[in-house]
């Protein structure tokens, strides 16, 4: 072989190599990232000490993880098993990307789930029960034999895995004792709303794909009627914890009724909510900070 055509070679590697990555970056859908790192803000914010306990080597672990692996894991699962599914789902076009049938990319969301175990050693028995919890629903919620996604309420309820983060980056200082009720209670139901609106825009995608959700179940009017149900309800159950916070989830039942009565696209507002929730969440990590420093 000419060093000319090892050259050849070597670019070509070089390249499938960058696209790989650049796949699995986009499969791990970087516009959520904060879905399951931002609740983990939340959860140190509010069970810290104080503020150096912030800065601790296992705060920034967590974070890290559900940043960016614990995504690549969830959402690759998600995307194996509806390969078929997703042939006829727009969204796969420019938003996001279609499975890969490809070992190195089957490898690499194996391995981001893997690397969560590494915590076990560090956690409390209790945040170990939630790790437990959050692989037990992101594996639920798209393979067999559950296959939650596949089951009206179900794979709303089942979506509540998204503020598991928080409660785990809560648990993680021993001293903070239990997650109270009415906040796991009211920020499951939030995650419920979000998910439910987020499964709007797959409605014909998924009735041409034999999938049936709640979305699917009740049609897009109702969907987002039960969205401002449940968005509502999280706010009621957050308002003995929090009545200010309790009023800023208020919002969210307003916005899924005005996407209702309007001419609002969901497909397009669907794509805005990521602004809102690092938004909403930036303002409770801050009121939370700004507690925590004057301890």
């Amino acid at each position: 072989m000419s060093l000319d055509n090892e050259a050849g070679d070597g670019i070509t590697a070089r390249e499938n190599a960058r696209n790989r990555l650049v796949y699995l970056f986009r499969l791990s859908r970087p516009r959520f990232w904060f879905y399951l790192a931002g609740p983990v803000l939340v959860g140190l914010v509010y069970a810290a000490p104080s503020p150096n306990a912030l800065v601790s080597p296992l705060s920034f672990a967590l974070f890290l993880y559900f940043l960016v692996p614990a995504n690549l894991f969830l959402y690759g699962v998600n995307d194996y098993f509806d390969a078929d599914i997703d042939e006829e789902n727009p969204k796969k076009e420019d938003k996001e990307v279609r499975y890969t049938a490809d070992r190195v990319v089957a490898a690499a969301v194996v391995v981001s789930g893997a690397l969560g175990f590494v915590f076990v050693t560090f956690l409390s028995f209790a945040a170990i029960v939630w790790l437990g919890v959050f692989y037990a629903l992101a594996v639920g919620y798209s393979a067999p034999p559950t296959r939650f996604k596949k089951v009206p309420f179900a794979d709303s309820i089942s979506n509540g895995l998204y503020i598991v983060p928080g409660v785990i980056a809560y648990l993680s200082f021993g001293s903070a004792g239990t997650v109270p009720a009415f906040t796991a209670a009211g920020a499951w139901l939030w995650a419920m709303g979000m998910h439910t609106f987020s499964a709007i825009p797959d409605i014909e995608p998924d009735r041409e794909g034999g999938v049936e959700t709640t979305a699917t179940f009740l049609g897009e009017r109702a969907t987002l009627g039960y969205c401002a149900v449940v968005w509502t309800a999280s706010a009621v159950v957050f308002a003995p914890v929090s009545l200010p916070f309790a009023a800023l989830l208020l919002v969210y039942p307003a916005l899924a009724l005005g996407v209702a009565y309007t001419d609002t696209d969901v497909s397009r507002a669907y794509w805005y909510f990521p602004l809102l929730n690092t938004g909403v969440g930036g303002i409770v990590t801050f009121v939370g900070l700004w507690r925590l420093v004057q301890l």
